[in-house]
């Protein structure tokens, strides 16, 4: 029986649709918790390095290629772990794992976000564009060093806490000594939340060989996240300083260190769906002290 016109058309228009469905998922667009935690840190560096009017072309750019170097990182992430992410039971689903999208499409998409990301780099200045390359090698290498490097969660802090001194010099043209202090705040912060995360998936971690803070920390874990976060506290605080913040920020502060009180009972088990929740609840910490920050040079005198 011959096939009409229009039921070739829905049914061309039903596999791009499961295309487009795949590749999005892949971006993770469903799951915009790595985007929080990659634009707050960005935010904060911005309001600071711009005393609180930062320049809107730039914010607008940055807000963009949070958005796209994030997708990016999940992309390049999915294409690493591939033949991994089937035998975790929370990423047995994933698109490249389940071969709903081809590792070849991972790449052209890949490739195509990197193009988008390059196309907002050329509307900021040089060295912003230099510290641009070592922010995309980071988000490059760190899928692939969950092979042998015991502490990857190290590696995905620097990526994630890149777009501070890359703000700064969007904003400033310089990298102070501030830019460098909080992205050390933002590193402590993501190898503690990263860590969170990889408890989750520890068991199935040590089964198949991927290496993480969870694993290296073992029964130390607890405490070993308890110091991170009074480090994470105490480094806020001296950005604090430092940046000459006031009162707002350090209500900020308060409230992100609630947060972490409730993050650290909510793990106190070791329940693996208790450390996701953990991990999720980071996105309001990073918002706490992007508000503080608002507030504090909105209501500067």
């Amino acid at each position: 029986m011959a096939i009409s016109t229009s039921d070739r058309s829905r049914g061309i228009g039903a596999e791009l649709s499961r295309q487009l469905l795949g590749y999005a998922r892949l971006m993770r667009l469903d799951r915009p918790i790595g985007t929080w935690l990659l634009l707050w840190p960005t935010l904060w560096a911005l309001w600071i390095a711009g005393e609180g009017r930062p320049d809107p072309q730039i914010l607008l750019v940055f807000v963009a290629g949070t958005f796209v170097m994030r997708s990016a990182g999940c992309v390049i992430n999915d294409f690493a772990d591939r033949r991994f992410d089937g035998q975790v039971a929370r990423t047995r689903d994933r698109p490249l794992a389940t071969g709903e999208v081809a590792p070849v499409e991972a790449l052209m998409l890949f490739a195509a976000l990197g193009l988008i990301a390059i196309a907002l780099l050329l509307t900021l200045n040089e060295l912003t564009r230099w510290l641009a390359v070592i922010g995309a090698a980071l988000t490059i290498v760190y899928p692939f060093t969950k092979r042998f490097f015991v502490a990857p969660q190290l590696l995905m802090g620097a990526a994630f806490g890149w777009g501070i001194p890359m703000a700064f010099a969007a904003e400033t043209g310089s990298v102070p000594r501030l830019a460098w202090l909080m992205w050390l705040t933002v590193v402590v912060w993501a190898v503690m939340y990263d860590t969170l995360y990889a408890m989750a998936d520890r068991e199935d971690d040590a089964r198949i060989g991927v290496r993480s803070t969870a694993i290296l920390f073992g029964r130390a874990d607890l405490f070993i996240l308890s110091l991170l976060q009074l480090t994470l506290l105490l480094a806020l605080l001296l950005v604090g300083q430092v940046a000459s913040l006031g009162r707002w920020y350090y209500a900020g502060v308060a409230v992100a260190a609630a947060l972490l009180l409730y993050q650290r009972l909510l793990i106190r088990d070791r329940e693996p769906a208790h450390c996701f929740q953990a991990f999720l609840n980071n996105r309001h910490v990073g918002a706490a002290i992007a508000v503080g920050i608002f507030l504090d040079y909105l209501y500067r005198g």
